[in-house]
């Protein structure tokens, strides 16, 4: 292949998987019901809320007793859906920029940051156009999104490329194991009810070792693993060290010398 062919390719290249983005527009509407068809992340949301503040207030040195604590940093939420992350981070003072390849989520989202007097920044765009155009921040989320797009290793490559020396990455995700088959598709999905059928794809959830392994040209390294859990007595979920179902990777790129 030519100089040129492979230009041409690179450029074609896309994260977007078009049947992923209907499926999700078509639920837009719900995005903010807690008790609507996105309930499952409204549930899992101050998990890794807590998550990130501890974590960033850790990492760049803030002062966590302050009103607005991540004030000063860049946060970039790729596949930022109806913005259910960027409000809590917009709150505690970042600055917020959320992604999303679905006009109708990103629509959503800025009617209601809107309602609710944020200044978040939403876009209907890719990270792949964000990286063409020299994007950078201090922190990149890609929060249950990889197990939705149409090329893992691309997509972990075109994020990870937007993160400033210094930085975190943060992504969330579902393991491939018999144990998520059952708790993610055939409990929450067809038991459950808690999604409708069809939200998520087993064999399109990505494995830790495959994570690492996409991650591993990038520049990044792997701060930590961390499990997410639902207790049903308490309907509440929680960090763990099971990788099993629910997973995150935070990582970071080292500071300039």
């Amino acid at each position: 292949m030519t100089s040129q062919s492979t230009k041409e390719a690179q450029a074609k290249a896309t994260t977007v998987d078009d049947e992923e983005i209907a499926r999700f527009s078509a639920m837009a509407q719900e995005w903010w019901s807690p008790k609507g068809k996105f309930r499952p992340l409204h549930k899992f949301n101050p998990t890794r809320v807590a998550y990130l503040r501890e974590t960033l207030l850790s990492h760049f040195g803030l002062d966590a007793k302050a009103k607005t604590p991540l004030e000063g940093l860049d946060i970039l939420d790729v596949g930022c859906g109806g913005g259910l992350l960027c409000e809590p981070l917009c709150r505690l003072g970042a600055n917020v920029v959320g992604v999303d390849a679905s006009e109708t989520n990103i629509g959503i989202a800025s009617t209601h940051a809107s309602e609710n007097d944020l200044d978040i920044t939403y876009r209907a765009t890719t990270a792949e156009a964000l990286v063409a155009e020299g994007a950078k921040f201090d922190v990149v989320l890609t929060m249950e999104v990889v197990e939705h797009v149409s090329d893992v290793d691309l997509f972990i490559s075109e994020c990870a490329s937007m993160v400033k020396p210094g930085g975190l990455m943060l992504i969330a995700t579902l393991n491939r194991t018999l144990k998520s088959h059952a708790l993610a598709i055939v409990g929450a999905e067809y038991i459950l009810r808690w999604l409708p059928v069809g939200t998520h794809t087993w064999d399109k959830f990505v494995t830790p070792d495959e994570l690492e392994r996409a991650l591993a040209p990038t520049g990044l390294d792997v701060v930590e693993k961390v499990g997410v859990t639902y207790n049903p007595l308490f309907d509440k979920w929680s960090r763990s060290k099971d990788l099993d179902v629910n997973y995150m990777v935070l990582c970071s790129r080292k500071p300039t010398q």
